[in-house]
């Protein structure tokens, strides 16, 4: 059931955003300071291609320093956008009972943006 639910999910505009976090996060590794930042949308962009039967958890042990900070800098350079729009995109899809598990996924996803530092996908 997994594999067909990403198979819908793909062409239901799951690759469309699995594609723009991939080329993001290879636009931001560019530069030093945006590694950091291009990894974790690398890292959504492989969860998006293929949600169904992932999970995004926070890492074991407390929150470091360097992650709080980095959550930070994410939130103020306006990546909560993508949170929002994935938040969109979830109620939309839950609007028919066969969209359901899909808005779950982005749910999931939006959840995942707001603070990407510190979670991991199992």
């Amino acid at each position: 059931m997994k594999f067909l639910g990403n198979l819908v999910w793909l062409v239901l505009g799951g690759l469309l955003v699995s594609i723009i976090y991939i080329l993001s996060g290879l636009v931001l590794c560019i530069t030093v300071v945006g590694i950091p930042f291009g990894l974790q949308l690398i890292k959504f962009g492989r969860y998006a291609f293929w949600p169904f039967g992932h999970e995004v958890v926070n890492r074991s042990g407390e929150p470091g320093c360097l992650s709080i900070v980095m959550n930070l800098v994410w939130i103020l350079l306006g990546w909560w956008e993508v949170a929002i729009v994935h938040l969109v995109f979830g109620l939309l899809f839950c609007i028919t009972i066969v969209g359901v598990p899909f808005g779950i996924q982005h749910f999931k996803l939006a959840l995942a943006s707001v603070f990407p530092f510190g979670k991991e996908i199992v």
